[in-house]
């Protein structure tokens, strides 16, 4: 493999064998640099950090330097992140975190540089008895929550101050908005009504979204969710737009769907691509079509489309629906994560069979069900997880273990809940393929994990609602 392109003096190498195989041989640490190209952040490091001569040259001399792109490998993204983009992380030769950050300054860089690079390293296991990559399994004995406790867990997290779910960074959480929503429509209970309403107002109306443009900002450095840098992303944009039409719907507010209605303007206008389908960010180049976004934000307008009763937006998810899984997919082996993507990612196939649902509820057409059904199946036979039950994140064929890295097993709390649902929906349309079962076990291996994903154990609550209502 040859050098990436390089930010300032830094000789970064791509996530692969010659990069391990050198840092082995070597007997160096690796600096594993996680990043997108419509970051601030990340823009910003290189500008301050790796494009200045003594610190690069510090990481040239003592260090193995790898670069990885989140937004097409976010399995590697996914084990190693350490706050978000950027991510700067030291690495063993084979794989194994050592420390790091998000966006280190220039001073504790080189200083840390200095100390990881003369400290001895740790012996790595071989490929076949260890994995490199953050823990994925749950603590031991983690106890089983009720309902109603993980319900007062959720809401617990609750920003009486500035609405939203936890502190600084403030992100747009949808899942415990909806919950709320939901239950407040079941009980009447004011006290959730007020956190539903206030929580919408403040991502609708308050400074992270965009006046001026349309859209909502990726998130708040902030608690009062202030100070929001300039990235839009399609996953964001789309989920908030299904949550303002369940809001609208619910409550029976035109101010939600009016908000709603914004941003399907911003969807068509800030991230469309020439051939239809959407960016991942309105930073980033059209080149930038992943499947996974493009299925949710598909699965949003084709709602719009019910809710609105607009024909002509439906068509249009359709299209682009259709234009992705044509360059995405292959028979007997799911849908990559991009035209020329790795292949084998379960966000992919779950995204892309809640898409191909929805959109066989929308037109009656079997052939987007049966694409659902063979999508699940390809999960169920590449990720699923025999002893514990739940997905894998990815297929164990991918390029990781082209570079004698065996990464360790990751099984996501959200998609897996994403995944139960999307199992309970086919189960409901088909009879046999064990469905239904499967729902069952992805939901039972995620039950004594929920407690410890605060407010996003709203998706474990509404996921159980939707498989068992």
């Amino acid at each position: 493999m040859t050098q990436t392109a390089q930010a300032g003096g830094v000789h970064w190498l791509p996530w692969g064998s010659e990069a391990f195989l050198r840092a082995r041989t070597e007997a160096k640490p690796v600096l594993l640099s996680i990043v997108t190209p419509w970051s601030t952040g990340c823009r910003e490091m290189d500008r301050v950090c790796f494009r200045d001569e003594g610190t690069a040259a510090l990481i040239n001399d003592r260090l193995v330097p790898v670069r990885v792109d989140a937004d097409h490998r976010p399995d590697i993204a996914d084990r190693y992140d350490l706050g978000g983009v950027p991510t700067t992380a030291f690495l063993t030769p084979g794989g194994r975190l050592l420390g790091g950050g998000t966006f280190v300054p220039p001073d504790r860089l080189r200083a840390a540089v200095a100390r990881v690079s003369e400290v001895a390293l740790p012996p790595d296991p071989s490929p076949d008895t260890g994995a490199a990559g953050a823990p994925a399994a749950p603590e031991e004995g983690a106890r089983l929550r009720t309902e109603a406790e993980l319900i007062a867990l959720v809401f617990d997290s609750f920003d009486q101050a500035h609405a939203g779910f936890g502190g600084a960074p403030k992100f747009p959480f949808v899942a415990p908005v909806w919950l709320a929503l939901d239950l407040h429509a079941e009980r009447q209970d004011p006290a959730l009504l007020d956190i539903a309403l206030r929580t919408l107002d403040a991502m609708g109306w308050g400074p992270l979204y965009d006046e001026d443009a349309g859209g909502v900002f990726r998130c708040a450095p902030r608690a009062d969710w202030s100070g929001a840098p300039s990235e839009k992303l399609l996953a964001t944009n789309a989920a908030l737009l299904d949550l303002f039409l369940h809001a609208g719907t619910v409550l029976g507010n035109e101010r939600y769907f009016a908000r709603a209605v914004d941003i399907v303007h911003c969807i068509n206008r800030a991230f469309a691509a020439a051939n239809g389908a959407w960016r991942v960010s309105t930073c980033a180049d059209a080149t930038r079509q992943f499947s996974d976004s493009n299925a949710s934000t598909a699965s949003a307008l084709l709602h719009a489309a019910t809710v609105f009763q607009d024909d002509t937006l439906g068509r249009h998810a359709l299209d682009a629906l259709e234009r992705v899984l044509l360059s995405s997919y292959r028979p007997g082996h799911g849908v990559a994560h991009s035209a020329a993507g790795v292949r084998g990612l379960l966000t992919d196939q779950v995204a892309m069979a809640r898409a191909t649902l929805d959109a066989w509820e929308s037109t009656g057409n079997i052939v987007y069900r049966m694409m659902a059904e063979e999508l699940m199946h390809y999960a169920l036979r590449a990720m699923w997880d025999e002893t514990d039950g739940g997905f894998f994140d990815r297929a164990p064929d991918g390029a990781a273990e082209e570079i004698s890295i065996r990464l360790v097993p990751l099984k996501p709390f959200v998609l897996n809940c994403d995944a139960a649902v999307v199992l309970g929906r086919i189960a409901e349309a088909v009879e046999g393929g064990g469905f239904a079962e499967r729902a069952h076990q992805v939901l039972e291996a995620m039950a004594r994990r929920a407690a410890g994903f605060g407010p996003l154990a709203a998706h474990f609550l509404l996921a159980r609602r939707a498989v068992f209502r």
